[in-house]
């Protein structure tokens, strides 16, 4: 390649990549009335900037060939910081290994920019191989803190073992989403891949949304989702968990329950957004769903609307980690809007839309799961007969 061909390629992948970050999204024609997906997804690892994978120097590079790969973009902590839309997302490399970096958008939909440089973590922790999936809370201490899950190789798995894996949940915080202090990793009895902060003290306390497991891809005698209190966030130990949403046999959340992001405080309780894993004849099936908890006990759920919230559809069902929606980032604005930020099969970022009003209505006038299939039809049963009544009630007026 001569140095004209050179730089026409570079100018060529510039153009191409500018096209992208600037294309518009589109709303998509959802009927259900809960919220509105959106046509594109916001962040591909096509998205990363180009100067994090080739080096543009003619003399050290002259064919152009791109020297450090993206693989993913996904499971995005998020928060609406100096009047702009930010997600720390979880990059994964070729390699693997993931990493956090800033994206930016001044409308939430569209418009997604990487910061410069990604995240630097301090790195405390000498065992640790892969970090991900971290949720971000502005806390009312003045902090913002991310929570992530802290992967190592198992110390105790037998020779010749390479995948087994321990899981802690590591800590740090920042005012700005630039300098970062990073903690001790939370300690507790069991692994935890999937702790969140609560976003207001509790009894004085700091409060987590947790996640027990026996080991480091099943849950085994955890029971679900699980809440506990912390004297010092700065050296945070879990001594009792309570869990307040468990696993249910025949349900999305037989395998696997988590916390997505903090949740929402509004008048009528706590919106809570979480994941739930199920099992199928292709693997593990992972559904997003919602409840809502006391205002003044945010451990007590006052409202479980039955069944899934939003689930793989279309091209979100295929990916590296196939017929998977997981969420651990949502914003609430001033006027009550709320950005719904979800990845698809491990691969890529998306959006959806809704408001304070509707996600309350959902959760307050679903039925609940009746866990079982006679339930199921009694519900429908139900929702026909009042409609019938209501037919009625028009056709006299």
């Amino acid at each position: 390649m001569t140095e004209n061909e050179f730089y026409f390629r570079v100018a060529q992948l510039t153009s191409k990549h500018e096209k992208l970050l600037n294309l518009k999204n589109e709303p998509n024609d959802d009927l259900n009335g809960i919220y509105t997906r959106y046509k594109y997804p916001i962040l591909t690892a096509e998205h990363t900037p180009l100067t994090w994978k080739y080096d543009f120097n003619y003399e050290t590079n002259p064919n152009l060939l791109q020297r450090i790969g993206v693989n993913a973009t996904l499971n995005s902590g998020a928060i609406y910081l100096d009047g702009k839309y930010l997600l720390v997302v979880r990059v994964e490399g070729w390699d693997r290994k993931s990493f956090f970096a800033v994206a930016e958008s001044p409308n939430g939909v569209d418009g997604w920019k990487f910061w410069k440089y990604p995240i630097s973590l301090p790195d405390t922790e000498p065992t640790e191989t892969n970090v991900y999936d971290m949720r971000l809370t502005k806390h009312e201490d003045g902090w913002i803190y991310g929570i992530f899950c802290s992967e190592r190789k198992d110390p105790d798995a037998p020779t010749g073992d390479l995948s087994s894996a321990m899981a802690k949940a590591g800590i740090i915080r920042t005012k700005d989403l630039i300098k970062w202090e990073r903690l001790a990793d939370l300690k507790t009895k069991s692994q935890q891949r999937n702790v969140v902060l609560h976003p207001e003290f509790v009894n004085g306390k700091y409060a987590l949304y947790t996640r027990p497991q026996d080991g480091f891809i099943d849950a085994g005698s955890g029971g679900g989702l699980g809440w506990a209190l912390v004297d010092d966030i700065t050296n945070a130990e879990v001594k009792e968990e309570l869990i307040i949403e468990e696993r249910i046999y025949h349900t999305i959340k037989e395998v696997k329950n988590g916390q997505g992001p903090a949740p929402i405080k509004t008048p009528q309780g706590w919106l809570n957004l979480a994941h739930g894993v199920r099992a199928c004849a292709s693997g593990l099936r992972y559904v997003l769903y919602m409840f809502m908890t006391d205002l003044q006990e945010p451990w007590k759920v006052i409202a479980r609307p039955g069944g899934h919230f939003m689930a793989p559809e279309g091209e979100e069902r295929v990916g590296d980690v196939s017929n998977v929606l997981f969420t651990n980032g949502w914003i609430k604005t001033e006027n009550n809007e709320v950005f719904i930020y979800y990845a698809s099969s491990d691969t890529r970022m998306h959006v959806a839309t809704t408001t304070v009003e509707k996600l309350i209505d959902y959760c307050l006038h679903t039925p609940e799961d009746g866990y079982r299939s006679a339930a199921s039809v009694q519900s429908i049963i139900d929702l026909v007969e009042s409609n019938k009544l209501l037919i009625r009630s028009n056709i006299t007026q």
